[in-house]
């Protein structure tokens, strides 16, 4: 399994080299996001407004971080799960989302998006909330502060540690392991 150092914004480049089940480090700024915040941002571009920050190359981890102890940017900040977003994702997918952070796996819908347009889904480790937190680095609101937590935030991360899941080529590291297990 290699490990690989990614920085946002991603490119269709970066994307195409990564396979399923590879441990990935990101570094740089990335968004979240939960259901509310992302039905706000699809009901934007159906309105034919602009959204609230430039989608394209970008990664959203879904997250609802925690208030901040004194010290850090964020408190506890463990993974959502995914399929709450699955009604929303491929819209955003479209727009140029590269990348998405959660737990659980993904609709048929959200994989073809994937497929279609180069996007990874990246797997965060759910019950690490806490430990997930010390790599933010920095976190502030950039648009629907009044959903308190799930506000999407922009934030700073030093080498999160992730999972490709999804892979541009339908690879699913939930299906393999099921499979493996199976033989065993």
């Amino acid at each position: 399994m290699s490990e690989i150092i990614l920085t946002p914004p991603l490119t269709d480049s970066d994307v195409e080299k990564l396979k399923s089940g590879d441990r990935v480090l990101v570094t740089g700024n990335i968004y979240t996001g939960r259901d509310a915040a992302h039905k706000r941002l699809v009901d934007l571009l159906d309105e034919g407004k602009a959204l609230p920050f430039d989608i394209r190359g970008q990664i959203i981890y879904f997250v609802g971080p925690t208030p901040a102890p004194p010290g850090r940017a964020v408190g506890a900040a463990g993974p959502t799960t995914s399929y709450r977003m699955d009604a929303y994702s491929p819209r955003l997918i479209a727009e140029g989302l590269k990348g998405m952070i959660g737990k659980g796996s993904r609709s048929a819908e959200v994989i073809a998006a994937m497929k279609k347009y180069k996007c990874i889904y990246f797997a965060a480790i759910g019950g690490a909330g806490a430990l997930i937190a010390q790599c933010i680095k920095s976190a502030e609101i950039v648009a629907y502060e009044d959903l308190g937590p799930e506000a999407i935030r922009l934030m700073r991360v030093e080498k999160l540690p992730l999972f490709v899941v999804n892979d541009i080529f339908g690879n699913d590291l939930y299906q393999a392991g099921l499979k493996q297990y199976a033989r065993l």
